[in-house]
């Protein structure tokens, strides 16, 4: 179930919504409930795999020893 990130055409509410069908239609804007609303573009959930670093970033976790 993906929950989608919508903002009203009407009164630029931002909002998300989870959809429980692939095909569900959008959704009505719980501020106005105009009908009109656009689905944004949003960053998925990432998790880095890794150890971080004092910069910042992220460096790859040690090597096991096989065997």
């Amino acid at each position: 179930m993906p929950i989608y990130e919508y903002q009203c055409k009407g009164c630029c509410h931002k909002f998300e919504y989870l959809h429980f069908k692939a095909d569900e239609p959008a959704p009505n804007c719980p501020e106005c409930n105009c009908a009109d609303v656009d689905r944004l573009l949003s960053a998925g959930a990432i998790r880095a795999q890794g150890i971080p670093t004092g910069s910042g970033g992220f460096q790859p976790p040690p090597c096991k020893p096989s065997g």
